[in-house]
């Protein structure tokens, strides 16, 4: 199984941005996390991150018949971006949508959610746990 894991925007400030929401761990301490857990279900990981809106579709357009699953935090995207649902109706790869926070709980506007439109299941509020989730649930 491979799967590739998208996080967008802000997620590389995690451990200095908001600590109270997001926590205290870094962001290395989260591609570490998701390493572990892939090994764990047996399958392979590529991560990427960006601040960039295009780059995140790029990354899924390019993940067309090379992987099994897409994982993805477009973080702020997620409220925003008609590009990215595009993207993943597009290549039709199963998609499970996370977010380190509960976003149904936060302000309003980050109520909706565009991924979650196409997305196979969306996991919120697990924080690092939510990405272990996703990987088991492509895994099935």
């Amino acid at each position: 199984m491979k799967i590739l894991v998208l996080n967008g925007p802000n997620l590389n400030m995690l451990g200095i941005r908001e600590p109270d929401i997001y926590g205290k761990r870094t962001y290395a301490d989260l591609e570490t996390y998701i390493h572990n857990a892939a090994e764990e279900f047996g399958a392979e990981v590529e991560i990427f991150q960006s601040n960039y809106e295009g780059e995140l579709v790029t990354h899924i357009q390019n993940a067309y018949g090379k992987v099994d699953g897409i994982i993805i935090n477009a973080a702020a995207y997620t409220h925003t971006s008609v590009a990215i649902l595009d993207a993943i109706k597009a290549v039709a790869i199963p998609t499970i949508e996370v977010h380190l926070s509960d976003i149904q709980q936060r302000e309003s506007f980050r109520h909706l959610s565009y991924i979650s439109m196409v997305a196979q299941q969306t996991i919120c509020g697990m924080g690092f746990e939510g990405y272990r989730e996703a990987i088991r649930l492509l895994c099935m």
